[in-house]
Formats: structure tokens, C-alpha cells, sequence
């Protein structure tokens, strides 16, 4: 399956099936996908100088298996009326 990032895709299996996303990154090495506001998950930060810490939501990996690319740029082909 060819994966890009950018690219729409459907979730088939997980917590989050039936739900569409955009990708935002691709661990090819880990054969993982992070897609947009799909896979949520809490993390617990320390207080910084930059930043003031708390609860943060943010996208986490899921496997590329449990993806389907959706192309919304299907190719349509014309029908070529003779006459």
C-alpha cells in the first residue's frame, strides 16, 4: 500500500474504526502512521520556562495495517460519445 503523507485514510480496525484522517507522519521503520486527531492519548509534562506543563492531548502512531487510503483523486474516465 502506497502511503504519503497528506494523504487521506479510513481506519478499518481499533478503537477509532470508521473514523477518516489526514497523515501527518509515516515511521517507515516501525511501519507506523500518526494521523490527525485520530489516536489520542494524554501525556503528563513538567512545567518548563517555554512551557507551562499539565495534561497535553496528542496524536499517537498506529499501524499502517489498520489503515485504508482513500483517493479522492480517482481518475474518471470520459465517455467518448461517437456520432
Amino acid at each position: 500500500m502506497i502511503l504519503k503523507k497528506g494523504n487521506q485514510v479510513k481506519i478499518i480496525s481499533g478503537k477509532d474504526k470508521g473514523k477518516t484522517g489526514e497523515i501527518l507522519e509515516i515511521n517507515k521503520k516501525l511501519d507506523k502512521v500518526k494521523i490527525k486527531s485520530i489516536g489520542m492519548i494524554k501525556r503528563h509534562t513538567k512545567p518548563t520556562k517555554e512551557n507551562k506543563g499539565g495534561i497535553i492531548s496528542k496524536e499517537s502512531f498506529i499501524h499502517q495495517s489498520n489503515v485504508k487510503n482513500i483517493d479522492n483523486k480517482k481518475v474518471q474516465k470520459k465517455v467518448v460519445n461517437k456520432k
